[in-house]
């Protein structure tokens, strides 16, 4: 009978997604996760569906903006301004309030070669920080797990947590993956299953067998690590008033378990709805506000505590909007977008790059000017320090604004 690989194993198993993932743990001689040191904290919140990025950071003093947009263009008015001629959208008054404090890095015309317009190709290219036409199966800081262990031997507990249901692509490795929970409470109840508990105290060993016994550490990594959250998440209970909303209970689980000091170092989380094509201004001024009502509520959670200064929180969308608006008072899928990066451990905050020129489309679509995977470099190198170039591939210029 023809031998698999671990990574076979992995994909062919009922195990190889939703929060039966086994966690990736990090080698104790890794800087950033070193038992003597706290780690730094690094937040991914991702808008799916394409947010419209022109609309968020607004050229309003651009005759072109408001010839692209006569219904769905903002006036001067109706915007926040960050300079004499640049507002931010009014239902970002959380990010706003952050930017005005330093404590934000604005990105504009972000993107990469080639751009594909579809969700979930282009989805991937960010998550897996690939070119477009190179297709992989691991994801960015899945490759950080990867490359952090040596011949098994990884320290415990977590190292990526993604607040969800299933895993996205961004935490998976070829080896080693983040884990998925939604709610610790309920994995623990899940982790509690008597077959489950029975497998994962049984002793398996044996070459012979190194798929069972594969299948056995997975199990007992996965339990192992349910209990460790679950009681992590009982030592802080936050009395900052979050948003009643699903996201605003996802930061709010997050901030209890940076405060509590979990040993985690990624945390992934999801907002839906920004996919525009009709009826625009109303559905993505709803998700912003849900957004960044909750983010201030999280930074402010986090300098209470004093953990501002060592957590990054980056945002970033699929792609962004077309120039122009469309016949439904909407937008279609686009290119580069913006990217808000937000933490308490800035050289200086601000914005750092000047806003698309309008006059200079690529068949209607913004041309980006900045790759994402610099941005990722600079995470990797100067934050989580972690070699870039053996993440990525190959060697993307650092940016400096950490």
């Amino acid at each position: 009978m023809k031998q698999h690989s671990r990574r076979d194993f992995l994909k062919y198993s009922g195990l190889a997604s939703a929060s039966m993932l086994i966690p990736g743990f990090i080698k104790a001689s890794n800087p950033f996760l070193s038992p003597a040191a706290k780690p730094k904290v690094f937040v991914v919140i991702q808008f799916s569906g394409g947010n419209d990025g022109l609309n968020c950071i607004v050229p309003f003093r651009d005759d072109l903006y408001h010839k692209y947009r006569p219904t769905l263009g903002y006036s001067k008015d109706e915007l926040i301004h960050l300079s004499d001629d640049i507002g931010m959208n009014y239902n970002l008054q959380g990010l706003a309030d952050l930017f005005f404090n330093g404590d934000v890095v604005l990105i504009n015309n972000v993107g990469y070669p080639n751009p594909n317009r579809s969700h979930f190709r282009s989805m991937d290219i960010w998550q897996t920080a690939s070119d477009e036409q190179v297709y992989l199966q691991s994801g960015w800081l899945g490759r950080v797990l990867d490359s952090s262990c040596n011949n098994g031997h990884c320290v415990k507990p977590h190292f990526a947590v993604e607040l969800d249901d299933s895993l996205s692509l961004a935490l998976k490795g070829m080896e080693m993956s983040g884990f998925a929970v939604r709610d610790p409470k309920q994995l623990k109840n899940t982790s509690e299953n008597k077959l489950i508990d029975e497998i994962a105290h049984q002793h398996v060993d044996g070459d012979e067998h190194h798929n069972v016994t594969y299948l056995h550490k997975l199990l007992t990594d996965t339990t192992e690590s349910a209990d460790y959250i679950y009681a992590q998440s009982k030592i802080y209970a936050s009395t900052a008033v979050y948003p009643q909303n699903e996201f605003g209970n996802q930061l709010k689980t997050i901030a209890e378990l940076i405060i509590s000091e979990t040993n985690t170092s990624v945390y992934y989380v999801s907002l839906s709805g920004f996919d525009t094509h009709a009826l625009q201004r109303g559905q993505q001024e709803k998700q912003l506000k849900v957004y960044a009502d909750a983010l201030k509520v999280f930074c402010n959670d986090l300098k209470a505590n004093g953990k501002f200064s060592d957590t990054l929180i980056m945002t970033f969308s699929e792609f962004g909007r077309r120039v122009e608006e469309n016949g439904s008072k909407g937008t279609d899928h686009g290119t580069a977008n913006n990217i808000y990066l937000i933490s308490g451990g800035f050289k200086q905050g601000g914005m750092m790059n000047d806003m698309p020129d309008l006059s200079k489309l690529e068949e209607g679509d913004l041309v980006y000017n900045v790759d994402f995977r610099h941005v990722y470099a600079t995470i990797l190198d100067k934050w989580m320090q972690v070699d870039s170039k053996a993440v990525l591939g190959k060697g993307f210029g650092v940016l400096d604004f950490i």
